[in-house]
């Protein structure tokens, strides 16, 4: 085993570094990395400790004007060795390596991911899973650095000028909420799901029985509200949360009678790494 890694240290360093020449154009690069990296990652769950599902991952470090090119493979290298385990804590640890690794002043991580929660249909109880895709993001220059927890929420609404003009029912659509938060300490991807789904006309469920699509067809007529009312009910939770210093709020309704789609977006807080 030692005579094999001697060997490949010597031939890696007998071979030409071309990454390592000079570049004479004097421009510097802000990120240079991989990116579209699928990679299996556990990370944590609320209810069951842990959940293993397959990320799609992007790294990123700044090349400085006098390099010619960053080690592409250092990226690789580094996110094996956490492969068991990323979260947010992880991240810090990630940009650390990344930076002294391949000599670079700042850094960032971007992995997505499907999480899925179990969730019971609200009359019969049937149970499936849902998917929500979810992100993190890291990214770390000098001493600084700014972690990022995103969600995407599937809702339903109504549309309550519809209800309001029509004599028989209101027209109503799927919608896509992205929230993206800074904290103080741990956010739980579940709490985050929860609370928007309860901002909604109604969240979506992957198995429903008749008498479970009678509850959230009522649910939602009695319950109308515009693109506008969803983020604005996101946000007012969040601002209510001493952990959150930081959140954006964006939906988008998939407009079910017009060609296009209707779109909200709020921000709030102080952008300030935890």
């Amino acid at each position: 085993m030692g005579v094999g890694g001697g060997r490949g240290e010597l031939f890696e360093g007998a071979m030409k570094d071309v990454q390592n020449q000079r570049d004479h154009r004097n421009v510097e690069i802000q990120k240079v990395g991989v990116k579209q990296v699928r990679y299996p990652i556990t990370v944590l769950d609320k209810s069951q400790g842990f959940q293993h599902t397959v990320a799609t991952v992007n790294m990123y470090v700044n090349l400085p004007r006098h390099f010619k090119g960053t080690h592409m493979s250092r990226f690789v290298e580094i996110l094996n060795r956490y492969r068991g385990k990323i979260g947010l804590k992880e991240l810090r640890l990630i940009l650390e390596e990344m930076k002294k690794k391949l000599r670079a002043r700042s850094a960032h991580v971007e992995i997505e991911f499907p999480y899925f929660v179990e969730k019971k249909a609200p009359v019969t109880g049937s149970r499936g899973l849902m998917e929500y895709i979810c992100r993190f993001y890291g990214s770390s220059d000098h001493s600084d650095i700014d972690l990022c927890l995103e969600v995407n929420v599937p809702i339903s609404t109504v549309c309550p000028c519809s209800k309001e003009i029509s004599d028989h029912g209101a027209h109503n659509q799927r919608g896509m909420v992205r929230v993206r938060v800074r904290f103080k300490k741990l956010v739980w991807i579940e709490d985050l799901i929860r609370l928007v789904e309860d901002s909604a006309s109604c969240d979506l469920y992957s198995i429903l029985k008749r008498p479970d699509e009678k509850y959230v067809t009522e649910r939602a007529y009695e319950n109308p509200m515009f693109v506008e009312d969803v983020v604005r009910e996101v946000a007012t939770k969040l601002q209510a949360d001493p952990n959150i210093t930081w959140f954006s709020v964006e939906a988008e309704n998939f407009e079910s009678i017009h060609n296009h789609s209707a779109y909200a977006y709020v921000e709030g807080g102080l952008k300030v790494a935890p």
